[in-house]
């Protein structure tokens, strides 16, 4: 299926978004960067994006998209069905597992012999690791108890970013919040109240999450 020209456009900023902020644009923020006249005109490419292969759309979600090939440069045709060279395979360690819930213990320290090859392009920004799910705190952005987690190891992050987080040896996935008033971890379930982060915490951002892997049901553990 050939993409419009807008939907190139559309798909180029759906994946700069998720490398710069770690989530997708809204509709109305892809109505406003491409100058749209309403939502439906947004709705309407991401629809088409969708129908093409390129997107994966969860309903529900105001942020529920997905980047379902990569995207770089123009691309006149999808899906993209290519033999992968080496260089576009990505191995990654499974380090342990992350809580979406409360913090466990040794999440990122878990030592693990698992790798798993996937396409490059499948993460935006490229992950360093991957870690299971445990729980569904953070279920309203599409990440569920089971799910691969792509983490970047990075100290650094933005508030309104997903990341991964030490409180005191206990790693949590939440999005971040920093203001004058501290930091605290947000989950995206509203049966979990926010974590707020003592000022005495040992706490450190330990990487940004850049996207997930799903098993299948029968493999989730």
């Amino acid at each position: 299926m050939l993409l419009t020209d807008t939907q190139h456009a559309v798909l180029s900023l759906i994946a700069e978004r998720i490398e710069a902020d770690g989530l997708p644009p809204s509709q109305a923020e892809i109505a406003s960067a491409l100058g749209f006249r309403s939502l439906r005109a947004a709705q309407y490419h991401l629809e088409a994006l969708e129908a093409a292969g390129a997107i994966e759309r969860l309903p529900g979600r105001a942020r529920g998209i997905r980047l379902r090939v990569p995207v770089a440069g123009r691309q006149p045709e999808l899906p993209f069905a290519k033999a992968q060279a080496p260089d576009d395979v990505l191995r990654l360690p499974i380090l342990g597992r992350v809580a979406a819930g409360g913090p466990i213990g040794s999440g990122a320290d878990a030592g693990s012999d698992d790798t798993l090859a996937i396409d490059r392009g499948l993460f935006r920004p490229s992950p360093d690791y991957l870690l299971r799910v445990e729980g569904d705190s953070m279920r309203d952005e599409g990440i569920l108890h089971g799910d691969l987690v792509g983490v970047q190891r990075t100290a650094l992050a933005r508030s309104g970013q997903i990341v991964v987080a030490r409180i005191d040896e206990e790693i949590t996935i939440k999005r971040l919040e920093t203001s004058a008033q501290g930091i605290r971890l947000l989950p995206c379930n509203a049966g979990y109240a926010p974590i707020v982060v003592p000022a005495d915490a040992d706490f450190a951002v330990e990487g940004l999450y850049c996207g997930l892997l799903r098993p299948n049901p029968g493999t989730r553990r």
